[in-house]
């Protein structure tokens, strides 16, 4: 599947560690014998809500780099990633953030910018982006990851995704503990979440996991159209960034590893769950904006 946003997929995965590491350690103590506290349930769903964006915010960039492959250019080898590298930093410069580490990878036409920090982040662009576009176009790709990270958006998505987080961990539990409650009403010896409780806990994690990963993809859609604004910002004009999509939405679009799927410069299927607006919403957005 494409455009799933690699957030999403990497939370839910830390969000179970974290949920099972709590459980091991006696840590969710919300259920008491006079019923759910919820005080308690809030301060449990923050922490492993939050914990779960942020650590995998911590760990996006070498994650990124093993997942896609990149090949941090360490010391340029040719002429073109000389003229790679040199754009980064002219963008970033013009950005005011710290320069990007670089790095290329193998795949069809594609980029991704990511990383924890807006001083040491992580611009990628793939090999078929550079033979299937020109220097122009490629420049525009790059200004538009830049301008990601000038923007912030990974810490941005990660408050998104932990506050979804937050909210699918309580809702859950509320839900579940009601749901239990109903199915236990006439059990007066029973104490403790009896079955009901967990079987319920572990399918509305997976439905509000899906609900929310819809909201952070609306999210993640509005960035876009500010990250090729700015692209058009740092190049003083609006064409090479419309160029560069009009030829994105002709030719295959790589499909990047699931952990980096929400940074790419293009893909995405469904309406609902896709990271990215239609190419041709992007190119109208840039086409109307004022100068």
């Amino acid at each position: 599947m494409k455009r799933i946003i690699l957030f999403v997929l990497t939370n839910l995965a830390v969000v179970v560690v974290l949920g099972i590491v709590a459980s091991l350690l006696g840590v969710n103590r919300y259920l008491t014998s006079q019923g759910l506290d919820l005080g308690l349930l809030l301060g449990y769903a923050l922490v492993i809500g939050f914990g779960g964006a942020i650590i995998s915010l911590l760990i996006s960039k070498p994650v990124a780099k093993w997942s896609a492959g990149v090949r941090v250019i360490e010391q340029p080898q040719s002429p073109d990633e000389a003229w790679i590298v040199n754009t980064v930093r002219k963008f970033a410069d013009q950005a005011g953030i710290g320069m990007p580490e670089v790095g290329i990878f193998e795949g069809d036409p594609n980029a991704f910018a990511t990383g924890a920090f807006k001083n040491s982040a992580l611009v990628a662009v793939s090999t078929g982006l550079l033979q299937n576009m020109t220097r122009e176009e490629v420049e525009a790709v790059i200004g538009h990851e830049v301008a990601h990270i000038a923007n912030g958006d990974m810490v941005t998505m990660t408050l998104i995704q932990g506050v979804m987080n937050t909210f699918v961990v309580f809702l859950s539990r509320v839900i579940s503990y009601a749901v239990d409650s109903f199915l236990r009403r006439n059990d007066e010896e029973s104490s403790g979440p009896g079955i009901g409780y967990m079987i319920s806990t572990i399918v509305l994690d997976i439905i509000l996991g899906f609900l929310a990963a819809i909201v952070v993809a609306w999210f993640s859609r509005q960035r876009e159209f500010r990250a090729d604004a700015g692209a058009a910002q740092l190049m003083g004009r609006r064409q090479p960034m419309i160029n560069a999509l009009a030829r994105l939405g002709g030719l295959h679009a790589a499909e990047l590893p699931k952990s980096m799927q929400a940074m790419g410069i293009a893909g995405g299927i469904g309406q609902l769950f896709s990271t990215h607006p239609p190419i041709e919403e992007r190119i109208a957005a840039l086409q109307n904006a004022r100068d």
